[in-house]
């Protein structure tokens, strides 16, 4: 016996016919690459988006033709999320942080019809153009009379106008929520890029998961700004979440310098946020330096990296709660998020700290476990650490293009993360599995090492690698960047080790380097520091 209830399919355009008509006069602001500020509504952006999916049609685009996008995070980048999608085609977010030479084999093997950047992107995409045959129409996200001359790229086209041609008069079509909507690929750092091909139903639902009271708590209250950048991984549904909800956004474009990120927040009222470590810390730095506090600003969601439990503590001195979580591009990406439960609150603010450090809960709709090689399950007591395996409906069982490889065994996906979880529930990373340092046969935690330096006042970025070692296999190296004009040496940080760790795991050397190599979407190159310092001399 089925229900009785109507069968609507979930698909995306249903957020913003949403946002429209519930929360019409809620502002979309943005940062332009101009400089300037733009306001409009979610009443404008689906008006526009219908224009966007009109020229769509007007351009001879088939369903499930893909559409790439090399753009900041914006008003119109915004629109492409639900013209292209919501018409029945993908939206392929591309990274322009990658090279020229990654970017064009992405395209290529997207088989993108059209790619529309931002004018800041103009020499990226002029070195990619001619690599591109199956890209027809090239469209730069600007006026007019602002359209790149002179630029080689035939037929390039403004987006203003282009949209400009078509009016709103546009009917979204109905069509099976399993379709796909939108291509985001992996990072490529083994083998080659991979795309990820998320459906209409699964975005729907990871977007209600995303808004739930302990994820973003997502409200019409709000005003969320977003500086996880759309095109990684759909800035983590908050594009979806938002018209859903009701809130306020702002989106920051590319001034992500902790100056320019604060005076937009309080400018816009922000309320709560969400970002990589790596731009929490130029934030945080920027506040300190100045002698500045947030005066809306609630929470924030951290992700992309391990959040350190100094950052933790520097927010919450600043009345910001930490939203600390996990996740893959393989999983849209919500994996979990470190919220304490009720008996938790109770806790010392050091316990806390400590649970709020982990990666935390599953969100409703993943499953997951913890296995031993040989693939049995381990218990949820905090110490056991295994494989970390998920499943739910919005994460990946193929990649695209490779519907025939299999990435699923009896129905999970090997997150390639090394992880523990207590009796609570609460998943904590304590490494990847390519990362893991493996001394005379023991585990040891690049993660929880890196956090010990973190909490150094002079420390602004470690990474802990493995270097060779002729006796113990291999053996914890710690590389640290100071913080501008602090001063902390060797000694002093080994010292922080001592009795927080047990002996053998304490790192057998330091290193203080200018920088720390950040991939492009800000976490740090493990790889790259492996093979400069695979020659490291160590004490035998």
């Amino acid at each position: 016996m089925f229900g009785l209830m109507q069968d609507q399919p979930l698909l995306i355009w249903r957020f913003l016919e949403f946002g429209a008509r519930h929360h019409g006069e809620v502002e979309i602001v943005s940062r332009r690459v101009e400089g300037d500020l733009h306001r409009y509504t979610y009443r404008d952006a689906l008006r526009r988006s219908k224009q966007l999916a009109k020229a769509l049609d007007a351009a001879g685009l088939a369903r499930g033709d893909r559409v790439a996008t090399l753009a900041w995070n914006g008003y119109r980048h915004f629109e492409l999320y639900y013209g292209v999608s919501g018409s029945g085609r993908v939206v392929h977010t591309l990274n322009p942080r990658l090279t020229p030479e990654q970017v064009a084999w992405i395209v290529n093997d997207a088989e993108d019809r059209v790619l529309c950047f931002d004018t800041t992107f103009l020499p990226l995409v002029k070195a990619v153009a001619a690599k591109c045959p199956t890209v027809v129409h090239w469209v730069a996200l600007c006026e007019a009379d602002a359209l790149p001359r002179d630029s080689g790229i035939p037929g390039l086209m403004s987006y203003e106008a282009w949209i400009g041609e078509s009016d709103a008069n546009y009917e979204w079509p109905e069509f099976d929520e399993r379709l796909a909507a939108a291509l985001c690929y992996t990072s490529g750092t083994t083998g080659e890029p991979k795309g990820v091909l998320y459906s209409h139903r699964s975005t729907t639902l990871h977007a209600y998961a995303g808004a739930l009271p302990d994820v973003t708590s997502l409200s019409a209250s709000d005003c969320i700004l977003p500086v996880v950048p759309m095109f990684h991984v759909n800035a983590w549904g908050v594009p979806y979440s938002a018209p859903m909800t009701g809130a306020k956004v702002v989106f920051p474009g590319p001034a992500l310098d902790g100056k320019s990120i604060y005076e937009l927040m309080e400018a816009e009222k922000v309320t709560c946020a969400a970002g990589v470590p790596t731009v929490w810390l130029a934030l945080l730095n920027h506040l300190q330096s100045a002698g500045l506090r947030f005066s809306t600003l609630r929470r924030t969601s951290v992700g992309g990296a391990a959040c350190p439990p100094a950052m933790i503590e520097a927010f919450r001195a600043l009345g910001v709660e930490v939203r600390h979580g996990w996740g893959m591009t393989e999983m849209s990406p919500l994996g979990t998020v470190s919220k304490l439960k009720l008996h938790q609150e109770t806790l010392p603010e050091a316990e806390q700290v400590r649970l709020l450090a982990k990666q935390g809960r599953a969100a409703f709709g993943v499953d997951m476990k913890i296995v031993d090689p040989d693939g049995r399950e381990l218990p949820w007591d905090g110490a056991s650490a295994g494989d970390l395996l998920v499943r739910g409906p919005w994460i990946i069982s193929k990649y695209f293009k490779r519907e025939h490889e299999s990435l699923l065994l009896d129905g999970w996906f090997h997150t390639g993360d090394v992880a523990t979880i207590d009796a609570d529930g609460f998943m904590q990373i304590t490494d990847r599995s390519k990362d893991v340092i493996k001394s005379g046969g023991e585990w040891i935690s690049s993660i929880e090492l890196e956090n010990i330096a973190m909490a150094h006042p002079a420390v602004a970025m470690a990474a802990c690698i493995a270097v060779p070692h002729p006796k113990w296999t291999e053996r914890p190296l710690l590389v640290v960047v100071r913080k501008p004009g602090a001063s902390v040496e060797r000694r002093e940080l080994l010292a922080l080790y001592e009795g927080r760790v047990a002996k053998w795991q304490v790192p057998d050397d330091i290193v203080f380097v200018e920088a720390i190599p950040l991939g492009a979407t800000g976490k740090m190159q493990k790889s790259i520091l492996r093979e400069r310092f695979r020659d490291h001399p160590l004490s035998a």
